[in-house]
């Protein structure tokens, strides 16, 4: 938990963050044209966490639990994502969180999942 989330090789890191409690605010620099971002949380406790990226406006929560160590991987891939910016994570103080900011190419999309799969 103390450690914050890894990124895939082929992704450089742009900020990371080591165990926190509460709420913290983080800002990340410029990444190159066509960058997509990645957003990395770990989290244990109990309660949500909410993580909005800005300036994208992308926000997401992440349900942390006293039991297990929850982490989520999120890339954005869309206007302003290779743009300085800042991380907020609103959190209880119940729950310990990490975090990796990074940069990397962005995924190809998956294909929908067929009806009735």
């Amino acid at each position: 938990m103390a450690q914050p989330p890894e990124l895939d090789p082929t992704e450089t890191v742009a900020l990371e963050q080591g165990e926190t409690h509460g709420s913290r605010s983080l800002e990340f620099g410029k990444g190159k044209k066509g960058d997509a971002l990645i957003v990395a949380v770990r989290c244990q406790g109990d309660g949500t966490i909410n993580v909005t990226v800005r300036p994208t406006a992308v926000s997401f929560p992440l349900e942390c639990l006293d039991s297990e160590v929850s982490t989520i991987h999120n890339q954005v891939d869309i206007a302003g994502a290779e743009d300085e910016g800042t991380v907020s994570v609103d959190a209880p103080t119940t729950v310990r969180w990490s975090m990796t900011i990074g940069r990397g190419k962005a995924a190809a999309e998956e294909p929908p999942e067929p009806a009735g799969a």
